[in-house]
């Protein structure tokens, strides 16, 4: 079975010339440079401040949310994900890649009678309503994913939900229809799953929301529709062997993480763009997006010196975003690194016919495959970028799996843990968040926070 792999050349000086990273770096003063992050995060992971680690090897949450899955899945014919961030994005990243876009409109039958799975994300009224206008809450069941269980977005959204629940069911029956994710001891889901006896999944203390899609968090909503776990976590585990390397040149994400930050600190290149070859995985892309924005953007260094530093993280699809951002990567500044994603063998294959032999314009699409068309389109990217000095490396997984879906999981959060050694900053706080949430509590009148004065967005008379 093929692992994941990581092609970098396009990134080093004999495929971009003075615009690469020496490649003789990889065994001197880069390799130096990821050991001392090396030693760092395993030194975090034996004090327990790493749970994400930890979590393919659970093999007691496994078995405990496969038997929920089973227990409660085939009794609901929609299952509903209510959660923001952290909560939700890894779940979605999940569904959309292995079960596909498309997998609710299909019949029970082509469902495998697995249930139907809709995301609630942002607090936005029309989402909701649209959504709750087109299942029946009698056959749905709703999990409420939220570790703290005071997160506005999503507790809003709860409340709306046990309205509207309480509106075609007596009270006893709305709790059949919840499910929560959330702490295995503390907050409010907590206390109302303990009040009510509503069943509730644990999220461990020290797995973060976005550190969170290998838990209970992305575990659920896979088991419910029919995604292989063990699959899942056993490809995440042997990432994680291969990260226990502390070798550069051996580690995966080691690579991926110093190279980004190499690029970033001593050549300015602070974007860093994925970019995959499969509509399936444009969520995917969402993930790594909140995962390195909101561990590595920091104002304060580990030392408590004001930085302001982090990479700007970027999620693109290939081929459609080739139509709208790669003029700026080929011609823009050169302050970006992109990093393909490619799947070997694709799920489906799609021949084009050979049709219009008269129109040179169309005739030479004939008899090719829609999946070699895109990997073509990928391959001639990345070439326009190297001729142009412009850096990309690219993943390659064999096929859309569970296993290979579980090792990129794995190392990307590993990668960013690594990064936050290299740069110096803590990858698993997020304060900058906290501002936006106090002041949005004490305008809506929440206990213990004082309404706050705002100066008017038009800026004492600059708008139009």
């Amino acid at each position: 079975m093929s692992p994941l792999t990581l092609a970098y050349g396009n990134l080093l000086a004999p495929a971009l010339g003075p615009q690469g990273l020496a490649s003789e770096r990889l065994s001197g003063d880069l390799a130096q440079r990821f050991r001392g992050a090396h030693t760092a995060v395993e030194d975090a992971r034996r004090a327990g401040e790493l749970g994400f680690f930890d979590l393919p090897e659970e093999v007691e949450t496994r078995r405990t949310v496969q038997e929920v899955a089973d227990s409660f899945g085939q009794w609901f014919e929609t299952m509903v994900v209510v959660g923001i961030g952290g909560s939700s994005l890894g779940a979605r990243a999940l569904a959309d890649a292995l079960l596909g876009l498309h997998w609710n409109l299909g019949s029970d039958e082509d469902r495998d009678h697995y249930p139907r799975l809709f995301f609630l994300e942002n607090a936005d009224p029309g989402s909701l309503r649209d959504l709750m206008d087109r299942v029946d809450p009698r056959r749905t069941l709703f999990n409420i994913v939220s570790k703290s269980g005071s997160t506005a977005e999503t507790m809003a959204q709860f409340m709306v939900i046990e309205g509207l629940l309480s509106e075609v069911l007596d009270d006893e029956a709305v709790a059949g229809h919840l499910i929560f994710t959330t702490d295995p001891d503390s907050g409010v889901l907590r206390r109302l799953a303990n009040e009510r006896g509503i069943p509730a999944l644990a999220v461990p203390p020290a797995v973060g929301g976005r550190f969170s899609v290998l838990s209970s968090v992305g575990l659920l909503p896979a088991a419910v529709t029919g995604v292989d776990l063990a699959a899942l976590l056993d490809g995440a585990a042997a990432m994680t062997r291969r990260c226990e390397d502390p070798e550069l040149i051996r580690n995966p994400a080691g690579l991926f993480a110093t190279l980004l930050h190499a690029a970033h600190t001593e050549q300015g290149r602070s974007i860093h763009v994925l970019m995959p070859y499969a509509d399936r995985l444009r969520a995917l892309a969402l993930w790594f997006q909140q995962l390195w924005a909101e561990s590595l953007g920091k104002a304060v260094n580990r030392a408590g010196t004001r930085v302001e530093s982090g990479p700007t993280p970027v999620a693109a699809l290939g081929a459609v975003d080739q139509h709208s951002l790669l003029q700026l990567l080929m011609e823009g500044p050169r302050d970006k690194v992109v990093a393909f994603l490619r799947i070997r063998t694709p799920s489906h294959e799609v021949e084009i016919p050979r049709l219009y032999p008269e129109i040179a314009a169309l005739s030479y699409l004939g008899g090719h495959e829609l999946g070699a068309l895109l990997e073509v389109e990928r391959r001639a990217t990345a070439e326009a970028l190297r001729r142009e000095g412009r850096p990309s490396m690219t993943f390659e997984l064999e096929r859309l799996d569970a296993r290979g879906l579980g090792e990129f999981f794995m190392l990307m959060q590993i990668a960013t843990v690594y990064a936050g050694a290299l740069y110096g900053v803590d990858p698993l706080d997020q304060p900058g968040v906290e501002l936006g949430k106090e002041l949005t509590y004490g305008l809506l009148g929440r206990e213990g926070y004082s309404a706050p004065e705002l100066r008017d967005e038009d800026l004492g008379g600059y708008s139009v």
